[in-house]
């Protein structure tokens, strides 16, 4: 392990970046980055590195769809004892990224790691950086009071990595969501089923449980090609290093790159009149409550006119539905009903035990994600291309 002593080994024109995911959505995210024109250098479980510079960490966070955060790494090295944890940190340039007057707190994690200690560590980061800073800006108090900056000192198997987050508020939460549900899908996730699926902004899309909508809403702003980032804030863009004319530069491109005339055809129902008022609620925070046909209807009565469309759904699982035999004929009527779609393309997301022998079909691939804390198995079901038309 070679130790970095500066943003991550990269120098402030280049830097080095994280993005965190949900276990499983790792190669959705890598696949993201490439499309946005970054250099990805690792893929790990949770996570996945890759290079930038000042305006990327703008355009990653405006960007992204299925990361949680968007980390930049300070630095990584191996530290077996609080001496070393304490020396090595101080050899970082924090005054690179932390202000003078910046507010800062370290949060740890320590997995498998000699110092296992997490409120030990996290104190003596903080010691470390405090001294380091001291020095650079010759103070022995810091106010505090300006922009924040949280520091994760993040220990697995004896190395360290040092990052600070440069989103805030995780990126799932868009801005968008004005009422909730009981167990809504994070939006993350619900990006990262239809950057597996099939479908395109060509295809019809059917969401036959859409809750509070995420899915049919994260399909129309992909479709849209609008930012998912857009309508909130994020920690960095107080940070006076990077300047408001990066973040106002990013913001612009984004709004102009967003496609106004795209006609979509989604559909999105539900047999709750409440999920439905938080559905279009959503959607027309999200700006695309005019792409999105809302309909109150039990999936058993939904009417699917054409072939080659795209289900996209997740439906109620133990989680929402706390009557098992209410649980059991919702699954079993599934069968008569999806199984006449011999056109469609079905994706599934639940943990409902059993599924994959309800429809009586192998599904053609199947992906363990989890929603929250909650495990749950992605079915994906491909029917036939339309023909060229």
């Amino acid at each position: 392990m070679i130790d970095h002593a500066g943003p991550g080994s990269a120098t402030m024109e280049q830097l080095e970046l994280i993005a965190t995911t949900t276990f499983g959505v790792e190669a959705i995210a890598k696949r993201e980055l490439i499309s946005l024109g970054f250099e990805v250098t690792k893929t790990e479980n949770g996570k996945v590195t890759f290079l930038s510079d000042v305006a990327g960490i703008a355009k990653a966070n405006l960007w992204l769809r299925t990361a949680d955060r968007v980390l930049l790494k300070v630095g990584e090295f191996r530290a077996v004892t609080f001496d070393e944890l304490f020396e090595k940190t101080y050899a970082l340039d924090w005054g690179n990224f932390i202000a003078e007057d910046g507010k800062f707190t370290v949060n740890g994690k320590s997995v498998k790691s000699t110092l296992f200690s997490i409120s030990d560590c996290q104190a003596l980061v903080k010691k470390a950086i405090v001294r380091k800073l001291g020095d650079k800006y010759h103070v022995s108090w810091f106010p505090e009071t300006g922009a924040e900056f949280t520091v994760l000192v993040s220990l697995l198997e004896d190395v360290a990595t040092l990052t600070i987050d440069t989103s805030g508020v995780a990126l799932h939460k868009r801005g968008y969501r004005q009422k909730a549900v009981t167990a809504p899908l994070k939006e993350t996730l619900a990006a990262a089923m239809i950057q597996l699926s099939y479908w395109n902004r060509d295809r019809v899309l059917f969401d036959v449980f859409c809750g509070s909508g995420t899915i049919p809403i994260e399909a129309a702003m992909i479709g849209r090609n609008i930012a998912p980032g857009l309508n909130r804030d994020f920690a960095s863009r107080q940070w006076a290093w990077i300047g408001e004319e990066v973040w106002n530069n990013e913001f612009r491109q984004a709004r102009l790159a967003i496609d106004h005339d795209v006609a979509l055809r989604i559909f999105a129902s539900d047999i709750n009149p409440d999920n439905l008022d938080a559905a279009r609620q959503n959607a027309k925070a999200a700006g695309v409550d005019d792409c999105i046909t809302f309909s109150e209807n039990d999936f058993r009565h939904v009417v699917y006119e054409e072939d080659y469309g795209i289900l996209i759904t997740n439906p109620p699982y133990g989680e929402r539905i706390v009557d098992e035999a209410e649980i059991q004929r919702l699954y079993a009527d599934m069968r008569p009903i999806f199984g006449k779609l011999d056109h469609w393309s079905l994706y599934i997301l639940t943990s409902h035990d059993g599924f994959s022998h309800i429809l009586q079909r192998k599904p053609d691939r199947q992906r363990k994600l989890f929603n929250g804390n909650i495990e749950v198995v992605y079915y994906q079901y491909f029917g036939p291309k339309p023909p060229i038309q």
